[in-house]
């Protein structure tokens, strides 16, 4: 153990100044340029200086149950100008939506602090501190914990080692004494949490997890302390402290061990976030080097970064070889090089020599940044289970608590001591911690799994959809096929020079962004741009736009896209010799302009995606907005029996919604604009590559490296999720269904039922730990 840990815990008056420390330095997140630090603009208004509303995402400090997660909600949607709240307890994370012209975030800051939880920026340097400290103070309240039950558990074995009369009553009462003497700190040091939690609820008129526990301690203390000082009483001469001691020091070690595999296996979300350095090295003017924050930085600005460090931000290398490590960002799990005039992309690491970079992109406009967003929603998502989980909390805590009352009510007449002691086991054995925490905790572990391996989850919800998909809709161009294709071959109408027809073509083509107008773009690079006018795109079928200069050649409009969207007739179609990879039209009011063909090549892991879909029982299945013959060779190559072309996006979408209407789960893959209506309607939609802001908006899983031998390995890990949250489900019930009982009879001790609390607790996080082991090619 290192001796940095092991600190005197603060005193009331530190405690005191540190409070109001907090209430001093959340009022700095007022200033705009603070709170930009960790907030996004969600709706903007023209003419406006501030934006309409704000999206916060921090994290939370000060959360010991499930229950504190609905609590902060509670409060922070009770503040005027707050519109939303999400908690989640299990990444101890919060969003928080809010208006700038009603509030301000020292406000609705102030209300969670005011209930004892800390909301900060999750790089705040204080945050870092403050869980180092609260990690500390924790040790501290398991260490006198565990200290008194020993020296308390030495004090009681007299009793249970002897005969009745061999103990003198002079040394039976200072026995007594003394075990009352070592369970003050037990009591009024060690449950600190139990005891503010539960209070911080009644003040809420809500029941905490923590408020049975809070009682149980309460209720056994009193009855101890008052058989000490007067064993001829009603309540009897039996003491419980070494029972109250044992099932306190077992709850803080359950606790204790819950939050530090939570912080392994679920906190591996907030772990990847925390990339970015909060320093660097920065050449000045005169060429020296000079260390900043990295929020001095500015596009322009010459970095050094040595090896092991970070890249702060996206950049251009200027001198040094380095390789480096970009498995979150685009799923390579090999070290790339990078040479003089490549870039890099901010959150990745250098693992070999010093370099110099050119700043390019800072902050949000990253791709690191958008990657952190995603991240961020999918730790705040609430799964099914987990909210039907919060439902059932609730009213089962009110059940314990009159279960508790119906027990002492009951044995009250034949043993009023056995009556309460018994009462105490029922608050503390059914504490439903693990109900809560069985799936969250699983999903955030499933998420941080693939998170490692390049796939990023949007939507925690997502991954108990995808354990029951049996078939998969592909797109092709860009998705089963590489996204960079080559113009091969142009042919043109009597008149027209293939040149002619790029640079018209690519005039149009400037416009999009799918993978053949790129082609062309690139293509006419060495020709003069000529302009277009009022281009229109129809996703899916093509482009559609005037020439700002007049062309003796051209009648009318031009059209991009298919022979059926260029109209193109049979006759012209048989004039031009098809190519072996994809074709696009040109057009005009009178008819064919040019055909223009582009070599197409397959992913390298397409053909091992699909055989793996396949002998996993997945229907796979194939829609295409190229023509049916382009299609039906890619699948031909891949061995998918299920192929469609000339798809437009309601095609796509119609066949998708016939798919479900026959029970079918479908997971749609894509990239493209194209594929947003099918991706949004889909059961569980997978956006690949360098997928279109609105492709990745309408998925729940974004591939930024377009590896597609992923999805089964997603498949099968899912399923692994799901089953370790049905297991834990299943624990928590059967625990309850056979503790119960037990403790409503009186047959199970206090320190029994703390320690089933604690071990029930641990059990499901420790079983959603597992999930964090890669099987496969995860």
């Amino acid at each position: 153990m290192q001796a940095a840990i092991v600190e005197p815990p603060s005193s009331s008056g530190e405690a005191a100044s540190h409070a109001v420390e907090s209430e001093t330095a959340i009022c700095l997140y007022d200033d705009p340029e603070a709170w930009a630090a960790f907030s996004q603009s969600t709706v903007s208004v023209p003419g406006r200086s501030q934006p309409e509303e704000v999206q916060s995402f921090l994290v939370v400090q000060g959360m010991y149950c499930a229950a504190c997660a609905l609590t902060l909600e509670a409060a922070l949607r009770s503040v005027n100008g707050v519109v939303a709240a999400q908690v989640s307890a299990a990444s101890s994370s919060a969003l928080v939506t809010w208006s700038p012209t009603l509030t301000r975030p020292s406000i609705w800051m102030g209300a969670a602090l005011a209930r004892g939880y800390l909301l900060s920026p999750a790089s705040d340097a204080s945050s870092l501190a403050e869980n180092r400290q609260q990690s500390r103070l924790a040790l501290w309240r398991w260490l006198v914990a565990g200290f008194c039950m020993m020296q308390v558990m030495m004090y009681a074995a007299p009793t249970y080692f002897t005969e009745p009369g061999d103990v003198s009553p002079d040394i039976e009462k200072l026995l007594r004494w003394a075990s009352w003497v070592l369970s003050l700190p037990v009591v009024f040091f060690s449950c600190g949490p139990f005891f503010s939690s539960a209070w911080r609820g009644l003040m809420q008129r809500s029941i905490s997890m923590d408020l049975p526990v809070a009682v149980g301690i309460a209720v056994t203390f009193a009855v101890s302390t008052a058989a000490t000082f007067e064993p001829q009483g009603w309540w009897g001469r039996e003491v419980y402290f070494d029972s109250l001691t044992m099932f306190v020091f077992f709850l803080l070690t359950g606790r204790w061990l819950e939050q530090r595999l939570r912080t392994r296996t679920a906190g591996s979300l907030g772990a990847l976030m925390q990339r970015v350095p909060a320093s660097v090295l920065r050449q000045t003017a005169c060429g020296e080097f000079e260390r900043v924050a990295v929020r001095r930085l500015a596009p322009g600005d010459i970095v050094r970064v040595l090896p092991g460090e970070a890249f702060p931000a996206d950049a251009i290398v200027l001198s040094g070889n380095v390789v480096v490590d970009e498995a979150l960002l685009t799923g390579e799990s090999r070290p790339v090089p990078r040479s003089p005039g490549t870039t890099v992309m901010a959150g990745s690491y250098n693992l070999a020599n010093v370099c110099l970079v050119c700043i390019e992109k800072l902050g949000a406009d990253t791709r690191y940044a958008q990657i952190v967003k995603l991240m961020e929603r999918a730790a705040l998502d609430k799964p099914r289970l987990a909210l039907l989980a919060d439902k059932v909390a609730k009213p089962f805590l009110a059940f314990v608590l009159m279960a508790a009352l119906g027990t002492v009510a009951f044995w009250w007449q034949t043993d009023p001591a056995l009556a309460l002691m018994a009462a105490v086991a029922v608050l503390v054995v059914t504490c439903p911690c693990a109900l809560s925490l069985a799936t969250p905790t699983a999903m955030l572990t499933t998420a941080g799994l693939l998170a490692r391996n390049g796939v990023l989850v949007r939507r925690l919800q997502a991954i108990e959809s995808l354990a029951g998909i049996d078939t998969v809709i592909f797109d092709k161009t860009g998705t089963l096929t590489e996204t960079a294709m080559r113009l091969e071959s142009i042919f043109t109408r009597d008149g027209v020079t293939p040149d002619q027809a790029l640079q018209w073509a690519a005039s149009l083509a400037k416009q999009s962004v799918h993978p053949l107008s790129r082609a062309v773009v690139k293509a006419s690079s060495g020709l003069p741009d000529i302009e277009a006018a009022d281009v229109k795109e129809r996703f899916g079928l093509g482009l559609e736009g005037y020439l700002k200069e007049a062309r003796a050649e051209i009648a009318g409009p031009l059209r991009l896209g298919s022979g059926k969207y260029s109209k193109v007739d049979d006759a012209q179609h048989r004039r031009a010799p098809h190519g072996s990879g994809q074709r696009l039209f040109l057009s005009d009011s009178q008819g064919f302009i040019a055909s223009f063909d582009f070599e197409e090549t397959l992913r390298p892991d397409a053909a091992e995606t699909i055989d793996a879909l396949r002998a996993s029982g997945v229907n796979v299945l194939m829609l295409s907005g190229d023509t049916q013959s382009a299609a039906q060779r890619v699948a031909g190559q891949l061995g998918i029996a299920n192929a469609r072309g000339d798809c437009t996006p309601d095609v796509k979408l119609a066949v998708t919604q016939a798919l479900q209407v026959e029970g079918h789960k479908v997971l749609m893959v894509g990239d493209g604009l194209n594929d947003g209506p099918t991706l949004a309607a889909a059961d569980v939609s997978v956006a690949v590559g360098a997928a279109v802001p609105l492709a990745q908006a309408q998925s729940d899983f974004v591939v930024p490296g377009a590896q597609l031998v992923m999805l089964p390995a997603m498949l099968a890990q899912a399923k692994r999720c799901l089953r370790v949250v049905k297991q834990s489900l299943a624990w928590a019930v059967i625990y309850n269904a056979i503790c119960v009982p037990l403790a409503l009879s009186g047959y199970l001790p206090a320190w029994l039922a703390g320690l089933g609390m604690a071990a029930s607790s641990v059990l499901v996080v420790a079983n959603a730990a597992r999930l964090s082991r890669s099987k496969g090619h995860i």
